[in-house]
């Protein structure tokens, strides 16, 4: 603890998801990680990765949104190529096959259209991340509230906090997992928010 006495650990992770941070401290990412976040937002996710050295990718459909982490990159990574960041749909991506050592995806895959949108954006995913990496994912699931949601069509449904998303359960994740020949790296979390909806972690490796 005392590494951290005089740490701003608001400064060096940001706005972290809670359950990728739980990645960090288990030693997921070696020195030096190819990581790619796709999906990546204003970059609430890529703080740490990029002060910490790692080479860091991200795609976002929002050119807003790589602005602003390209401006991360800028003032934590000065050295990164402002490339690495790109304005592009998940399903879509224009890097190589094998080319990241780890993909995540933070509150994404919800809000696919439908079960052909959430298997495309996957595999493109899962075609970029190398053997032996790691993918990682929190999506929101049906897990714990099966009989408060509503069907909304294509996989989609009404959640009691307003929201309509693409819901999975364990069933379809492990079915999943399976098609790609992923393996468990974690168990299958959920978390429940006072029943209002439920976020799940899935995370694979790639063998």
């Amino acid at each position: 603890m005392s590494s951290f006495a005089n740490v701003d650990l608001f400064d060096w992770f940001d706005n972290i998801d809670i359950y990728l941070f739980d990645q960090i401290l288990k030693g997921r990412f070696l020195k030096g990680t190819k990581l790619l976040d796709a999906g990546c937002g204003h970059g609430r996710n890529l703080v740490y990765f990029l002060r910490a050295g790692h080479e860091v990718f991200g795609v976002d459909r929002s050119p807003a949104a790589i602005e602003e982490v390209q401006a991360l990159a800028k003032k934590h990574s000065p050295g990164l190529s402002l490339d690495n960041f790109r304005v592009e749909d998940i399903e879509k991506m224009s890097f190589k096959d094998a080319a990241s050592d780890v993909v995540i995806s933070s509150a994404v895959l919800h809000f696919s259209s439908d079960i052909k949108h959430f298997n495309s954006m996957v595999s493109e995913m899962w075609r970029v991340l190398r053997p032996g990496g790691m993918f990682f994912s929190r999506l929101a699931s049906s897990i714990g509230i099966e009989d408060r949601i509503r069907p909304a069509g294509k996989g989609r449904y009404k959640v009691p906090d307003g929201s309509t998303r693409f819901l999975v359960d364990e069933v379809f994740l492990r079915e999943v997992s399976k098609q790609l020949g992923g393996r468990f790296l974690e168990p299958i979390k959920t978390v429940n928010v006072e029943g209002q909806r439920c976020m799940t972690t899935w995370c694979l490796r790639k063998d």
